[in-house]
């Protein structure tokens, strides 16, 4: 059974920061990719930022200098470090690990994130 627990959203003012972090376990290995997305108008989820096995990142040009993914392969984790946060960030935050072999799709529950004054 897989499992990816998400921590670490809640209330923030403009400018704060926030860390989410995601553990991953169950029969999910290899892991190639592993990210976070959130809702996005016309879309069901867009990518804010991903992290594959060989620690390439991907960032979605909103969140460019401002987030930094970081993963620990040794702890099936991974984490979003969001600075300088806007209320256009508020939003609920999934994470998302893709399985190499066969290649699946995994999702969190979700975790909200609101930056509000």
């Amino acid at each position: 059974q897989v499992q990816l627990v998400e921590s670490g959203g809640g209330l923030v003012q403009p400018g704060g920061s926030l860390r989410l972090s995601c553990a991953a376990s169950g029969s999910i290995f290899p892991i190639y990719v592993m990210g976070w997305y959130r809702p996005a108008p016309g879309k069901q989820r867009e990518l804010v930022a991903t992290i594959d096995s060989g620690n390439n990142n991907n960032y979605a040009d909103s969140v460019k200098g401002r987030f930094t993914i970081s993963r620990d392969s040794a702890k099936n984790n991974v984490s979003l470090q969001m600075n300088s946060l806007k209320p256009e960030d508020t939003a609920v935050y999934y994470c998302k690990v893709v399985r190499l072999i066969p290649w699946t799709n995994y999702w969190g529950q979700g975790t909200q994130v609101t930056v509000s004054s």
